[in-house]
């Protein structure tokens, strides 16, 4: 019967020594994307499989959407304006950035459960929750102001 090995203490007293990795091979990273242009066809493909499956990427979609014709509307200044545009900015990148890891988790454990790829999923769907309310906060202080106004207008 084999005796259990009993784990050793490390040793912070002597620095690791170095391993040697093999540097990657790039010969065939043109042959990926030949062009720039082809780099923005694999790009502008990402963006249409997040809008085509991602319910929560086109809601935020819409939802910015709404936010710069309503910011167009109420006349807002050019910062005011790009302050929006960054936030929405924001707000899509998490979310693809969130469908990527959300695949790569998927391919690596694939129809298994791991308590790791959970929690790797929920911090990026934290990530896009944060961005989200980060971005309320800033539509509504930038665009309740003069759309109070607005209505005030209407009203009277």
């Amino acid at each position: 019967m084999p005796q259990p090995i009993s784990p050793q203490p490390i040793s912070t007293d002597t620095p690791p020594k170095s391993v040697a990795f093999a540097k990657p091979n790039r010969d065939l990273a043109w042959q990926v994307a030949p062009s720039l242009f082809v780099s923005f066809k694999y790009a502008w493909a990402g963006l249409s499989y997040a809008f085509r499956t991602q319910r929560n990427f086109r809601v935020h979609v819409l939802v910015g959407s709404m936010a710069i014709a309503l910011s167009i509307f109420l006349h807002l200044s050019r910062i005011e304006m790009a302050v929006i545009g960054l936030t929405i900015g924001a707000v899509l990148m998490m979310e693809l950035l969130n469908t990527a890891l959300e695949s790569v988790v998927d391919l690596t454990v694939k129809q298994t459960f791991h308590e790791l790829a959970k929690t790797a999923k929920d911090c990026a769907a934290g990530a896009v929750l944060v961005a989200a309310f980060a971005a309320l906060l800033v539509a509504g202080s930038l665009l309740l102001p003069p759309l109070l106004a607005q209505i005030q207008l209407w009203l009277a």
